[in-house]
């Protein structure tokens, strides 16, 4: 993957109750198997979660629990007929494209709405914020990283000059 494409990929992370956030180096986002490695790395209270965000389109979130089963959401399907890293979440997920783009709905979420429930936001809250075409990908996972706990250490990490150099 391009990393001037990449708008940022960060993990998040509870330690002893409290969140951390840190954003991912861009090796880690070479590919979604290189994602999901990275985040395997940070054992946390409940696991790990990460986004990476790509040209105000389209995100990919990813979940690592304790068990180790990958829980992966895909903000919008209609992504993986022109990126890469959403075609390899599309595959993960063994979500077979129509052939015709316009088959799908205009924003179409795919994958494991549920994948961040047992920190706090339920499948349906994910689906409803997914499934509004009026916000930006960087725009629904604050709203998430908000309603998880973590939304001011995401706005620091995003913000800081280390993403701005992306």
């Amino acid at each position: 993957m391009d990393q001037d494409e990449v708008d940022f990929a960060f993990a998040a992370w509870r330690e002893e109750g409290r969140w951390s956030v840190a954003l991912l180096p861009p090796r880690a986002v070479e590919s979604l198997g290189a994602f999901i490695a990275a985040l395997r790395q940070l054992t946390g209270e409940g696991g790990a979660v990460g986004f990476v965000a790509v040209e105000e389109e389209y995100f990919v979130g990813v979940r690592i629990p304790p068990d180790g089963v990958v829980r992966l959401v895909l903000s919008d399907l209609n992504a993986a007929y022109e990126w890469a890293l959403a075609e390899e979440a599309a595959d993960i997920l063994d979500i077979e494209l129509p052939e015709d783009e316009d088959d799908l709905d205009e924003v179409e979420p795919a994958g494991d709405l549920g994948f961040v429930a047992d920190f706090g936001m339920p499948a349906d809250d994910v689906e409803l914020l997914l499934s509004d075409p009026e916000l930006y990908p960087d725009e629904q996972v604050s709203s998430i990283a908000t309603r998880l706990g973590f939304g001011d250490q995401f706005k620091k990490v995003v913000d800081s000059p280390r993403s701005s150099a992306r």
